[in-house]
């Protein structure tokens, strides 16, 4: 399980030109479920992405998480980040898992995150587009 988290300081994903998600200060999430991905991973991957430092604190370093600045998620996913680019010029998807195994973790990922922290999603399959503003810009990728 892979995650795409970029600090913004605003973002919002549309489906067929209509707002279905939107944040303001926190985090942009892109989540890619592999074919080997199971509830144990989406977990760990959770608690990662909640306690991850990479939010400023008084002194410009980056010591605070999400929750500790008050911020949010925005959860869309992105099955291309598990794709196979090693070789060749055409990106490979045979690790990338199943729909609907990939709905059913993506599924599972916000609900335990909805627990925790305010969110918003984008809609599994659909097509979106996706605006925002990075912080920094800061990105990180995470994987479990």
């Amino acid at each position: 399980m892979k995650a795409l988290m970029q600090r913004v300081t605003q973002a919002k994903v549309e489906v067929d030109g209509q707002c279905i998600g939107q944040i303001d200060h926190g985090i942009m999430l892109l989540l890619g479920v592999d074919k080997c991905d199971d509830k144990a991973k989406a977990d760990q991957l959770l608690h990662k992405v909640l306690h991850y430092r990479f939010f400023a604190d008084e002194n410009g370093k980056m010591n605070n998480n999400v929750q500790q600045v008050g911020g949010s998620l925005l959860i869309i996913s992105q099955f291309t980040l598990v794709a196979d680019t090693k070789k060749g010029l055409r990106p490979g998807f045979s690790s990338a898992a199943p729909p609907t195994l990939g709905e059913q973790m993506y599924d599972y990922f916000v609900a335990q995150a909805q627990q925790k922290i305010s969110l918003a999603t984008g809609q599994f399959g659909a097509n979106m587009q996706v605006t925002l503003t990075n912080d920094g810009p800061v990105t990180f990728m995470l994987e479990v």
